[in-house]
């Protein structure tokens, strides 16, 4: 009688199973990983347009060097931005609405498993309940031979079930894992463009700061232009020249760090437009970035957008706060004027005109005639601890 009962309980317990397993993996879409979606047209047109835009702006760049060229580069960089910030929106927005979509599928997905696992446990326990029970035994609790078939047929379809379950359960596993891997990966490519998206949108903004203080130079006026473009092709000439060691000097003597070796030129001198100090650190001959040398300091950034990032240890040339003009390298300067490829030292105010040494060493005074004829002053000290040699250019003489 207890072997009847057992046999009923079981059959009746699968049935039941089956069925909630059936209806449980039918609530289961198996979200495998979803192929990437062809892109929408908007997208298509914004690329188009940034593509368009860059020929353009390199057309624009092989053209003669004019102020009416120059802003044109700059109006179509600025749009050529503006687009690539359009662009990393739309697929921000594009990824965000699949992250959410990835997120409510996991969450199914999580449901599910936990019940398909409670349906197998159950089969589980199910089976093992009447693992013992023999083909004779079966027989004896049969009403007829009828009755028997159909009690083995039922058993060998709830063994089949077992398999099929467990197959259903494992790979909704797999699948929960592929959903976890592309939410992730979608979560990183996220972040990712929303550091772009910042790196455009401060692009942006110095390019449009860029485009305003060339106005402001020029006064909107082409021989305006081409004389900041002469005067920076004379200075530029003069300054290889000096750092070749091609100058005029002569030999002062010791000094001290921190020791006043000059004084800033007050208004336009040689190759100058205004006050400024040129400083330059070479190591026989060949210039390094200052900013490699100097310590972070008080500033304000009057270059167009150029970089400002000390991380050495010198003080600097001049007192703080330090008013930046132009930067080390491919300035904003060197892109928009073309009057030389690359700027080999930095251009820099100070709270007042005084010019200290930044290392100890020995001093010299020095002088170049170059393109226009005129003197440009600078001294030099080559340093004691490092043998390299630091120049201090646009000055007046102190010693």
């Amino acid at each position: 009688m207890i072997l009847i009962k057992k046999i009923f309980l079981f059959l009746a317990l699968t049935t039941l199973l089956i069925f909630s397993a059936k209806s449980i993996w039918a609530q289961t879409v198996t979200p495998t990983p979803t192929p990437a979606q062809d892109k929408s047209q908007q997208a298509k047109e914004i690329q188009d347009k940034i593509n368009e835009l860059q020929n353009k702006v390199s057309d624009l760049q092989g053209q003669a060097k004019t102020l009416s060229s120059q802003i044109a580069v700059m109006d179509n960089q600025i749009k050529l931005t503006e687009y690539r910030i359009d662009s990393t929106k739309a697929e921000l927005l594009s990824l965000t609405v699949d992250i959410d979509t990835a997120d409510k599928k996991i969450v199914v997905l999580e449901k599910n498993l936990s019940e398909l696992t409670k349906v197998l446990i159950n089969r589980i326990i199910a089976t093992y309940e009447v693992g013992g029970t023999q083909s004779f035994e079966v027989l004896i609790a049969s009403s007829n031979i009828s009755n028997f078939f159909s009690r083995l047929n039922y058993l060998r379809i709830a063994q089949t079930h077992d398999k099929k379950l467990i197959y259903d359960t494992q790979q909704a596993k797999v699948d929960y894992a592929n959903q976890k891997v592309i939410f992730e990966d979608k979560k990183k490519k996220v972040e990712a463009l929303k550091q772009q998206f910042e790196d455009y949108t401060a692009q942006l903004n110095r390019e449009k700061q860029g485009k305003q203080k060339l106005l402001e130079d020029t006064k909107g006026n082409e021989a305006n232009y081409q004389r900041l473009l002469a005067e920076a092709r004379a200075e530029y000439q003069q300054i290889q020249g000096i750092v070749a060691g091609n100058g005029v000097e002569v030999e002062i003597g010791s000094v001290n760090q921190g020791e006043t070796i000059a004084a800033v030129i007050s208004g336009a001198s040689c190759n100058s437009t205004g006050s400024h100090l040129h400083f330059t650190v070479s190591r026989n001959g060949s210039a390094e970035n200052p900013f490699n040398y100097l310590k972070p300091v008080d500033s304000t950034n009057d270059s167009g957008g150029d970089t400002f990032n000390p991380s050495g240890n010198w003080d600097w040339p001049l007192d703080s706060p330090i008013e930046f003009n132009q930067g080390y390298g491919d300035t904003w300067f060197v892109r928009t004027y073309h009057a030389y490829s690359s700027h080999n030292g930095i251009d820099i105010s100070g709270s007042s005109s005084n010019v200290k040494a930044v290392k100890s060493g020995t001093l010299f005074r020095g002088s170049y005639v170059g393109n226009g004829g005129c003197s440009l002053r600078y001294v030099r000290i080559h340093q004691s601890d490092d043998g390299l040699d630091t120049f201090y250019l646009h000055v007046n003489y102190t010693r």
